[in-house]
């Protein structure tokens, strides 16, 4: 049962939807891959191309034949880093403001994104 949180109350994360990130740990550790959606209730991600698991279905209408689908699975948002665009590695990020504004700025570069 997974609760939509108001805006107000829903927790910041280092990443957001559309963003290429890089997985660090787990099975999929050095896969990159764009954020598809956020689950922030439990503090998950859907990464493209990330964490493929098969799910078995019956026929219905949508699938007539049924069979077996290969989807993403949401990670733990802990496991991923952004992808720095200079270096195409994934690096940790920091908020700054500059100009009145909030930046995500990469901490090894010290380059906003």
């Amino acid at each position: 049962m997974s609760k939509t949180i108001s805006k107000r109350f829903q927790p910041k994360f280092h990443v957001k939807k559309n963003d290429l990130v890089e997985v660090i740990s787990g099975e999929d550790k050095g896969k990159k891959g764009k954020v598809i959606e956020i689950i922030f209730g439990k503090e998950r991600v859907l990464v493209e191309g990330v964490n493929i698991v098969s799910k078995h279905t019956r026929p219905t209408a949508q699938y007539p034949n049924g069979g077996i689908i290969k989807k993403e699975a949401p990670i733990h948002i802990s496991n991923v880093l952004l992808v720095n665009p200079a270096s195409g590695k994934g690096e940790r990020t920091s908020i700054a403001v500059e100009n009145g504004k909030k930046e995500r700025v990469f901490k090894q570069s010290k380059k906003s994104k």
